[in-house]
């Protein structure tokens, strides 16, 4: 490890590793790039406990866009990342997103969504409770007002591969990935200047990017700045079918999509078995180590709505279960990026809020070029940087789980 770096980046899960790919893989970037990683193993990353999808179906047209480069991404991942003959394939499922609208309000949601979606060049219909019914026999649909379902660049992938892809093909393009923690980010007036670490070291830094995900507030408060991000807890859980309804669509090969019931529970198949999870009733700020799964929240709310949603859901046992946490942003629940306005050294990455998986191509790309030219070059994200939060002004985003 040097004494100083161009770039250090506090966090290595997928947002972190994604920047320090962008860097790299930028021939007019000419710098050096370090990560400082405190969980090796990621066993407490929001990356690696998330349930790994990606979708089209936003409100507003700047996250539509994201997620449609981030499907570029993954597609030709083998590609991009391929280091010594090691071509990472993230498996990507194209069950594609089902949003259900019981009340007149939530259909005009999904109608006004929708005409933004089709402007993107989304590939996303509206249905019918009549149409429902012929895709998706297995549910019952009585009170369903009208369906948003994504026929193509919607699904889910492998999340750690993601994370793991970007940071190995980093490496080889000389970024530099350490297992320490920050402990202290060093300033000098309007300028952060380096880093200490737990292992006793002093970095020296050009730029800080903070990808620390849900500590993103932590790392912010060393350097004596502020993000309205905090752990927000999610519990997913594992369930096995007495009659699999999987295979029994009548499009898209039978396959099942990603279902989201008007309640707010989710559910998706994931080979054999299936995922599901909620909002929860209660969702306050937790400690940064809690990650004790809420039990109840199978018991008490998903399994009933699943139950009265398909006969098929009616006889299901649980296998599995853990939480994560988003970092949820508290002002907007969208993410925060770009620099400081008076710390403009110190490049924020944080407040994906469940949508940092997704996003991270794009953010990784973003915060790169921020860096080198100091402005965006392809998607311009200048909507969701820092000022927003200093003048409490929301970026709205109506289509959030």
């Amino acid at each position: 490890m040097n004494d100083r770096y161009d770039v250090v980046i506090v966090g290595g899960a997928v947002i972190g590793s994604a920047v320090a790919y962008y860097l790299t893989a930028n021939p007019d970037f000419d710098g050096s790039v370090l990560v400082v990683e405190r969980d090796p193993r990621f066993a407490q990353a929001s990356t690696a406990l998330s349930a790994a999808s990606i979708r089209t179906q936003f409100s507003n047209p700047i996250n539509v866009k994201i997620s449609q480069y981030g499907l570029d991404i993954i597609t030709n991942f083998p590609n991009l990342m391929e280091v010594d003959g090691d071509r990472p394939d993230l498996n990507f499922h194209g069950g594609g997103y089902l949003y259900l609208a019981r009340t007149p309000e939530q259909a005009q949601t999904l109608r006004d969504n929708h005409a933004v979606q089709v402007a993107c060049g989304a590939d996303v219909v509206l249905w019918s409770r009549e149409d429902l019914a012929r895709a998706f026999p297995h549910l019952r649909v009585e009170d369903i007002e009208l369906a948003s379902y994504g026929r193509s660049g919607e699904g889910w992938f492998n999340n750690t591969g993601l994370m793991t892809g970007f940071r190995n093909k980093a490496r080889a393009q000389g970024a530099q990935v350490i297992s320490d923690e920050v402990t202290a980010v060093l300033r000098d007036g309007a300028r952060v200047t380096g880093v200490s670490l737990k292992s006793g070291a002093t970095v020296g830094a050009g730029t800080i990017v903070n990808a620390s995900g849900p500590r993103a507030a932590r790392t912010a408060r060393m350097a004596g700045l502020h993000i309205p991000v905090e752990p927000r807890k999610r519990t997913v859980f594992a369930f096995d079918c007495a009659a699999s309804p999987e295979g029994s669509a009548t499009i898209n090969g039978g396959r099942l999509p990603l279902m989201i019931d008007p309640s707010g529970v989710y559910c998706r198949p994931e080979g054999r078995i299936f995922l599901t999870g909620c909002p929860p009733v209660d969702d306050p700020a937790v400690d940064w180590d809690d990650f004790e799964p809420r039990h109840e929240e199978f018991e008490e709310i998903i399994w009933p709505v699943l139950a009265e949603r398909s006969e098929a859901f009616e006889a299901i046992k649980l296998v599995n279960l853990w939480a994560g946490h988003y970092a949820f942003n508290v002002l907007d629940h969208n993410m925060i990026v770009g620099p400081h306005p008076e710390v403009a050294n110190f490049i924020f990455a944080n407040g994906f809020s469940g949508h940092g998986l997704q996003q991270a191509p794009a953010t990784g790309r973003a915060v790169s070029e921020w860096i080198t030219y100091g402005g965006y070059r392809t998607l311009d994200l200048s909507e969701l940087g820092y000022e927003r939060i200093t003048q409490n002004r929301p970026f709205l985003e109506k289509a959030v789980i």
